[in-house]
Formats: C-alpha cells, sequence, structure tokens
C-alpha cells in the first residue's frame, strides 16, 4: 500500500556509486534527510557515519523498499546504472509507493522509454549532457555528470595543470565561481573531508556541484594551461 504521508524534505537515494555517494553528501549538507540503499555492502560503509537510514539490500523488491520507509520520501534518485534489472525494479516499486518524484538513471534511450512508461523522470548522463550544459562544458573533460533540477548539478572532474598545487583557501571556489567541492576522488578513493589546507593534485578528480553556468566557467578555468 502506498505511503499516506511524504516528507519532502526526505530524499531516497538507491544505488551508491560515486554519485550517489555526492548526492547524499550534497542533500546532508542542505538540510535534507536522506535514506540510502544498495546491494553493495563496502559502498554503504562510506556513508554510514553520516547517514542514519543505511539499507543493505540485494533485490530491490517492494516490501524491501518499504520496509527501508522509501514510501515516505518526497523524491526517490534511482542511481543504479548497469544493472537494469534491479533499476526497473527500483523505480516501479517506487512508483507503486507513491514516491511523488522519481528520477531514474537510463542507460540508453530504450532503457530511459522504458523508465518513462513507469512514470519516472529520466537521466541519460551522455544525452542530457549535450542538452543542457551547454557546449562548452560537453568539450572538457567531465567524467560524469548528475542534473538535479534543471539549472543546477553534480559533475566529477580531472584536475588540470591549472590547479595543481593549489590549495582549496587559496581557490575560494564559493566566491570566485559559485560552486561546492562535494568529495575528491584519488586512486578510485572518495574523500568528503575537505579543509581549507587541503592541496589539490594533478590526476585527482573533483566531485562539485553548481550552477550548469559556473559549472561551465569553472570548467574553462581549470582547463587552461
Amino acid at each position: 500500500m502506498a505511503s499516506q504521508f511524504h516528507d519532502m524534505d526526505l530524499f531516497g537515494i538507491i544505488g551508491i556509486g560515486r554519485f550517489g555517494q555526492a548526492l547524499v553528501m550534497e542533500l546532508l549538507k542542505n538540510g535534507k534527510n536522506v535514506i540510502a540503499l544498495d546491494n553493495n555492502a563496502q559502498k554503504l560503509e562510506s556513508i554510514k557515519k553520516y547517514v542514519n537510514q543505511v539499507y543493505l539490500i540485494d533485490q530491490m523488491r517492494h516490501d524491501a523498499l518499504a520496509e527501508a520507509g522509501i514510501g515516505a520520501c518526497g523524491t526517490v534518485i534511482v542511481c543504479i546504472g548497469k544493472d537494469i534489472e534491479n533499476n526497473l525494479l527500483a523505480t516501479l516499486n517506487a512508483k507503486e509507493l507513491g514516491v511523488p518524484r522519481v528520477i531514474s538513471k537510463a542507460s540508453s534511450a530504450d532503457h530511459g522509454r522504458l523508465l518513462e512508461k513507469l512514470g519516472a523522470e529520466v537521466v541519460i548522463p551522455e544525452e542530457d549532457m549535450g542538452k543542457r550544459l551547454a557546449q562548452s562544458l560537453c568539450r572538457t573533460n567531465t567524467l560524469e555528470w548528475l542534473p538535479l533540477c534543471e539549472d543546477f548539478s553534480i559533475i566529477e572532474t580531472e584536475v588540470f595543470s591549472a590547479l595543481d598545487g593549489k590549495k582549496v583557501i587559496d581557490l575560494n571556489l564559493r566566491k570566485n565561481y559559485g560552486i561546492n567541492i562535494i568529495a575528491i576522488v584519488d586512486s578510485g578513493k572518495a574523500n568528503g573531508t575537505i579543509g581549507p589546507d587541503t592541496i589539490l593534485k594533478k590526476g585527482q578528480n573533483l566531485v562539485i556541484s553548481g550552477t550548469n553556468k559556473n559549472l561551465a566557467a569553472f570548467q574553462k578555468i581549470n582547463t587552461e594551461n
């Protein structure tokens, strides 16, 4: 049975990969509450100290999602990528639980059409990047991208020579570019504990959030020699 009450400040994040983790951290930073689900215990371990409601679920079954409290969420974001079956199951069951807004990541246009038939908002990163972030952003080395709304996104991008050796405090990215660093990925490991004296190094990846316009402006500076 669908939940009769939806907390619009409660977000369900299903699939805790890099962007699932980045979503969790950004939502928490903005005072939102989060329920996090994944079928990988190691991925969930990385956010346990930040999130109280963490659930290890093998299959995205209706009863499992209901027990985790997904039906009470105002928004659910399905970040599962390659596992199309669980992606579709999570989307279907979130909708059947009555979640007002379900956003799902699609791996192809055909996959996206199936998600749309289930009533989800669809994100196809490869297509939406070209449509929403504009050509200047698309030409840069953006590794991954996830829109949170029409003009606000999270991206993962490389640290290039222009930022190599710079301290976070000296860059003052929030003031100068209107963006926030959510995490630094180094050798495949994400670190969300970033202080003013943190030094950026070429070869690392930055997970950052901001308006599409500000992200594009930062990317232009980042890639300059």
